[in-house]
């Protein structure tokens, strides 16, 4: 499935994946902080923005500092391509506050970019002798199913910024987030997600990182991803993470942070 189409239905993809897994169960139900940051920073809101305006990275530095096979243990890493791309005028919202958190859903830039990269972030299935997806196709329980789609897809765009332009995208990305919580629509594709809340998580890296657990809603279902970003510099990268397997609510579903800590590494 492409990045974009991905992206637009990881949601009510998940939504689905919970009632899947109540049919299954027969209707039952590091990146270290830096400089004396704790990540209270990002948490309530305020900026770290540089005094001084940041140099922004060429595409071929951009490229450099993206996130390669062999960056992060336990995943395959790739590169997105131009069928993946959502145009910043594709992306809709009913409130338009809202749109800085769309957009860095959906891996758009924000005003001032002068360049910008793309990867996924695929955590490798485990061998540890647990069931496949032919098992599941068997129906052989909820346990399958879980086992099989426990796996953590990360889809990360690194944007270059020259000037104030990095600092200032940050802030308006945690400004529309406070403004958002309470919930908003994205439309992509004529293909809507109703997200009803936002909430803020610890993370740290970076000169100022923020994350939270976006929960949406289909059909009465719930499911939750993970949006993150972080600035070093001109340079900002964000986060759309989701696990299938988390929409029933039995399986934790932690922040990236090997991918935002690996990332963070090589913007250092």
């Amino acid at each position: 499935m492409r990045a974009t189409a991905v992206r637009r239905t990881a949601l009510a993809a998940s939504a689905a994946a919970l009632a899947l897994l109540a049919t299954a169960c027969g209707g039952s139900s590091d990146a270290d902080a830096k400089d004396g940051k704790d990540g209270k920073g990002a948490a309530n809101g305020s900026s770290s923005a540089p005094k001084t305006p940041a140099k922004a990275l060429t595409a071929a530095e951009l490229e450099a500092a993206a996130l390669a096979q062999g960056d992060v243990k336990g995943t395959k890493i790739t590169k997105t391509g131009p069928a993946d791309e959502v145009p910043a005028d594709g992306v809709k919202v009913d409130k338009e506050a809202c749109l800085p958190v769309a957009h860095a859903m959906y891996g758009v830039a924000q005003k001032g970019a002068l360049a910008t990269t793309k990867r996924r972030v695929i955590d490798e299935p485990k061998t540890d002798g647990k069931k496949s997806l032919e098992d599941v196709a068997k129906g052989e329980g909820a346990d399958a199913f879980k086992d099989a789609f426990n796996l953590t897809s990360t889809f990360v765009a690194l944007h270059s910024y020259e000037g104030t332009a990095g600092p200032d995208a940050f802030t308006a990305l945690k400004k529309a987030a406070v403004d958002c919580a309470g919930g908003f629509t994205a439309t992509v594709a004529g293909m809507p997600t109703k997200v009803v809340s936002m909430a803020e998580e610890k993370i740290t890296g970076g000169d100022e990182a923020v994350a939270w657990t976006v929960t949406s809603e289909s059909d009465g279902a719930t499911a939750p991803v993970k949006l993150v970003a972080l600035r070093k510099g001109g340079s900002v990268a964000t986060f759309f993470a989701f696990n299938l397997a988390a929409a029933g609510g039995d399986v934790t579903f932690e922040l990236p942070t090997a991918v935002v800590a690996a990332q963070d590494k090589k913007l250092a």
